[in-house]
Parts: structure tokens; C-alpha cells; sequence
């Protein structure tokens, strides 16, 4: 009985460390494209950076982290002036883990809205 437990207990932390492996890379990876994505509405609050410009250095990041989404897919609104106006950029996307016996899709969110100081 015992060999058995220890057979089980083997098993299951197997299978937590290859479930972890396969989850855990997507969101780590969606955690750094957010803060990318944070950090240029931000700069880009007081550039003089057109939408397309932002759109295509974010497109830029998603490619470095491996994210899937489309340049036309990542939405990018600036209103008002330099300095004084804001910035929102909308980057929704889905990831899909192929687990076995459970294909699962994650969906991340990496929108962020920035206004200006003034």
C-alpha cells in the first residue's frame, strides 16, 4: 500500500509540474507585455507619436513576448494635445494550451488608458 501512495504522489507532482510548465509561461508572458504596453502609453502621452506609430511599437513588443494578436487587433485612441491629453490602447487576445485530454483557451487583457499632467 504504501509503494502505492508514493507512486500516486509521484505521479501527481508530475503532472502539476507539467501543467505548470504549460500555464505558467503564457501569463508570465502576458504580465510583460502589459507593463510594455503601460510604460508606452505612458512615454507616448507626451510624444507627438501618431496612433499608427504606437500601434506598430506595441505590435513590435507583442512579437518579442511571443503574443498572439494581429497589428490591427491592438486598438489605440489618442485625444487632446501634448502633454495635455490621453492615451488608451486596447490589446485583447487569447492564448490556447493544449493540455492533455483539456484544450483550454486563456484570455488576457493588456489595456491600459493614460492621461496627461495637465
Amino acid at each position: 500500500m504504501g509503494s502505492v501512495k508514493m507512486i500516486l504522489g509521484l505521479f501527481v507532482m508530475v503532472a502539476a509540474f507539467y501543467v505548470s510548465a504549460k500555464l505558467v509561461p503564457p501569463y508570465f508572458d502576458n504580465y510583460q507585455f502589459t507593463d510594455a504596453v503601460k510604460d508606452e502609453a505612458t512615454r507616448d502621452s507626451y510624444s507627438t507619436k501618431t496612433e499608427d506609430e504606437i500601434r506598430k511599437a506595441i505590435f513590435k513588443k507583442a512579437q518579442e513576448y511571443d503574443i498572439p494578436i494581429a497589428q490591427d487587433e491592438i486598438g489605440v485612441k489618442r485625444t487632446g494635445l501634448q502633454f495635455n491629453g490621453t492615451v488608451v490602447v486596447t490589446a485583447v487576445y487569447v492564448v490556447h494550451v493544449d493540455l492533455p485530454g483539456y484544450p483550454l483557451d486563456l484570455h488576457f487583457d493588456a489595456s491600459t488608458q493614460n492621461k496627461g499632467v495637465f
